[in-house]
């Protein structure tokens, strides 16, 4: 995976690499992230038949060739033009599921499309905006093409300080756009553009109250994503969601917030089942997959490693990233005793090394 990185770094704008692998603040989030996999010890099993190791899963009875995802990223065409839609088509060959980014800088209709063709699955993200209009367009086109849910961000009510941008002035170049809404955004003479864009226009308000109005939006199931307590957890089970994504946003959003493997175990014992558990941030490796999944996970998501195999290759470029943990995930459970998925227990992971 590292090598997909730094040959992307190579290939894009320092502004671009600034922003996809940038952090907030001093970007201790963003490295805890990675490094919080890489403390858990594996206890591995022997003497099982692991000839024939199969890590299908499902999600919401929907099954998946491996518990892994996409993470929604916005402006996929800053890495490749074909943005989303290559990132579509990849995932759909995979038999994964991608999640799209309400910042798309492609038609939610037009990856739904592609998707579908290719035979693959698709949750919307969700910014809320302070339109509620908008809001309540943009989850009635998801549902009308066909997304298998909505996954409503919840841990922006302001952007974080992303230093690099700033020092940057990152900017979206003309011919992007976030194409759902047919938005330019707008230039800016100081910080990031895209940052002030996002303070502007999405809802600093809100609140668990708007849950329950969402939710009365639609027949799909709601995933809330950025949760990073038990309390929360809590909280969304009785406002009704159907899932929880761990995420601290990539280390993107407040600084010094728990690693999501850290954070992960008390927030599947919260949801007790009854929802499905996901998890981001740091995902780099198959080992991670594993660990997520004992840790009680129903899927890890990718963020930043597609990205780069998107700038690198494109299509073909998301589809060896996704290959590449496909296998070392298949290694490291015939190399842990794990035949299948569901031979992933929580006793597979040791506490934490010191």
């Amino acid at each position: 995976m590292r090598e997909f990185e730094k040959e992307a770094r190579e290939r894009l704008p320092q502004m671009v690499y600034d922003y996809y692998a940038g952090g907030a603040g001093d970007e201790i989030t963003l490295r805890e992230n990675e490094l919080a996999w890489g403390r858990r010890r594996l206890r591995p099993r022997v003497l099982v038949d692991v000839s024939a190791c199969d890590a299908r899963t499902t999600v919401f009875g929907e099954p998946l060739s491996m518990p892994l995802m996409t993470a929604p990223c916005a402006l996929n065409s800053l890495a490749h033009p074909d943005g989303e839609l290559a990132v579509a088509r990849a995932t759909a060959a995979a038999g994964i599921l991608q999640v799209v980014s309400s910042l798309s800088s492609h038609r939610m209709e037009e990856i739904s499309a592609v998707s579908e063709g290719a035979g693959g699955r698709l949750w919307f993200q969700l910014y809320c905006y302070r339109d509620r209009g908008i809001t309540r367009e943009l989850v009635q086109r998801a549902e009308a093409a066909r997304y298998a849910a909505v996954c409503v961000t919840v841990d922006v009510p302001r952007p974080g300080t992303r230093e690099r941008d700033t020092r940057n002035r990152f900017q979206v170049p003309p011919e992007i756009r976030v194409a759902n809404l047919a938005h330019q955004v707008p230039s800016s003479d100081q910080g990031s553009a895209l940052l002030k864009y996002v303070g502007e226009q999405l809802d600093p308000g809100l609140t668990w109250d708007s849950i329950d109005w969402l939710r009365g939006l639609t027949r799909l199931p709601v995933v809330l994503k950025g949760i990073l307590t038990a309390e929360d957890a809590a909280l969304a089970l009785a406002h009704g969601a159907a899932g929880i994504v761990v995420s601290n946003h990539g280390g993107r959003q407040l600084d010094t917030a728990v690693a999501t493997c850290d954070a992960l175990p008390e927030i599947a014992a919260a949801a007790q089942g009854t929802a499905e558990v996901f998890v981001d941030g740091g995902i780099r490796r198959g080992t991670d997959v594993l660990k997520a999944v004992a840790l009680g996970a129903r899927a890890a998501l990718i963020g930043r490693p597609y990205l780069w195999g998107l700038a690198v290759e494109g299509e073909t470029g998301v589809r060896r990233v996704i290959e590449l943990l496909r296998e070392e995930l298949l290694l490291s459970m015939a190399l842990s005793g794990c035949a299948s998925v569901g031979d992933i227990k929580a006793s597979l992971v040791a506490r934490e090394a010191r």
